[in-house]
C-alpha cells in the first residue's frame, strides 16, 4: 500500500514512541495464523510516509532457540527465543499450532504467566488460547478459539467460559481469537483501537481484506453451520432462500416451490436440516439484518422490509431475543466505518 501524502488527516492516538507489538510463535505453528497479524501491524507502519512506525513488530521462537518450525514444513527464524526476551511489550500475542494435546512447554508457560501481568493486552490467535489457559489467563474470562478446538478447551480447562461461536472475543485486557482470518479481524481491531476506525479501514484496503468483521459475529453463515440437504429440490431451496428473504417464505409456498405437500416438505426439511423450515428462515432474515444493520446508509425499516419482517418491532423483537440486544444496540456496537 502505497503512504498517504502529509495532507491526510493526524491519526487519532498516534504514539509518540512505537508500540512493541511481540508475537510468540510455539512450534509447530500454523503459518497463516501468525503472518496474517503479523502482516496487519506491519502495513499498520504504511500508513503515513514518516520514519518513525507506528508499531514495533518482533517475532520470537517460544522454544528454546529462535528456529520456528511451521506446520507446513517451513522452518522460520525468529529474533530469538522469548524466554531470553528483555525488552519492554505493549501487546503480546501467542500463537501455535494443532498440536493442542500435546503438554506445552513447561518453560514457556511460566515465562507467559511472568510476563502477561506486565504488558497492556495479551492476545491469543487460534489454538494458542491453549496456552494462556494453561497459564491461568483465561479463568473466569469469556475466550473463543477455532470452532473445532472449542469443545476441548471447554473440556479442558472448565474455567474458563468458551464461545464457539464467535470470531473475536475481548475478556478486560486478553484477546482471543478464531483461526486463520479471525486473527486479521483482531489484528485491525487491535489498531483501530490505537490509532482510530480510519487507520484501521486503510490497513484493511492495504491488504484487501472485509473491513471489519467485529467480535461477537459468527465464525460461520447460517448456511456454512446447516448441514446441507440430500434432496436436491431441498438444496436448490436453500439456495434461493438467501436471495428471497423479503418475499412470502411460508410453508406453503415452500412446499409447492419444491412440488411437496406443506406436511411433507416440513417432514423432509426438518429431517435433512436438523431445523424446521419457519426456523430456518428467521435465521436467514436475522443473518441479513445483521449485515445490513452495520452499513449506517439504511434505515430500521428499510433493513426490516429487506429481510422480509412486517415491521421493525417484530425484527427487533427476534434480534432481541437471538442476540440479547436491540437493532439499534447491535448497529452502535458493530456497524462498519464509513469510506
Amino acid at each position: 500500500m502505497r503512504p498517504r501524502s502529509s495532507s491526510a488527516p493526524p491519526l487519532r492516538g498516534t504514539p509518540r514512541r512505537a508500540r512493541r507489538v511481540v508475537f510468540v510463535a510455539v512450534p509447530p505453528v500454523e503459518e497463516l495464523d501468525l503472518f496474517g497479524a503479523v502482516s496487519a501491524f506491519i502495513n499498520a507502519n504504511r500508513l503515513r510516509a514518516r520514519t518513525d512506525r507506528l508499531y514495533e513488530v518482533t517475532v520470537l521462537s517460544g522454544g528454546p532457540d529462535a528456529a520456528i518450525t511451521g506446520s507446513s514444513g517451513v522452518t522460520l527464524v525468529g529474533a530469538g527465543s522469548c524466554l531470553r526476551w528483555k525488552g519492554a511489550i505493549d501487546t503480546l500475542v501467542v500463537v501455535t499450532g494443532r498440536h493442542i494435546d500435546e503438554a506445552p512447554p513447561r518453560a514457556f508457560i511460566a515465562w507467559l504467566r511472568k510476563t502477561a501481568p506486565r504488558v497492556r493486552r495479551v492476545v491469543s490467535v487460534c489454538t494458542g488460547a491453549f496456552l494462556l489457559a494453561e497459564a491461568g489467563l483465561l479463568d473466569g474470562r469469556r475466550a473463543t478459539t477455532h470452532w473445532a478446538y472449542a469443545g476441548r478447551l471447554a473440556e479442558r480447562f472448565p474455567a474458563v467460559a468458551v464461545s464457539s461461536d464467535e470470531i473475536w472475543v475481548r475478556h478486560g485486557n486478553v484477546y482471543t481469537s478464531a483461526g486463520v482470518t479471525a486473527g486479521i479481524d483482531l489484528a485491525l481491531a487491535l489498531i483501530e483501537e490505537d490509532l482510530g476506525a480510519q487507520a484501521a479501514l486503510d490497513v484493511a484496503r492495504g491488504m484487501v481484506v472485509f473491513l471489519r468483521r467485529p467480535g461477537g459475529q459468527a465464525q460461520f453463515s447460517v448456511t456454512m453451520s446447516t448441514r446441507q440437504a440430500e434432496t436436491p429440490s431441498i438444496r436448490q431451496l436453500q439456495v434461493w432462500l438467501a436471495d428471497h428473504l423479503s418475499e412470502d417464505l411460508s410453508v406453503d409456498r415452500l412446499a409447492a416451490r419444491v412440488a411437496m405437500s406443506p406436511r411433507n416438505f416440513a417432514r423432509v426439511f426438518k429431517q435433512e436440516l436438523g431445523t424446521t423450515p419457519a426456523a430456518y428462515v428467521q435465521r436467514l432474515r436475522l443473518e441479513h439484518a445483521r449485515w445490513l444493520l452495520e452499513d449506517k446508509q439504511w434505515g430500521l425499516e428499510r433493513i426490516a422490509s429487506a429481510c422480509g419482517f412486517s415491521d421493525v418491532q417484530l425484527m427487533r423483537r427476534a434480534l432481541k431475543r437471538v442476540m440479547g440486544i436491540t437493532p439499534g444496540e447491535y448497529r452502535a456496537r458493530f456497524r462498519n466505518v464509513s469510506v
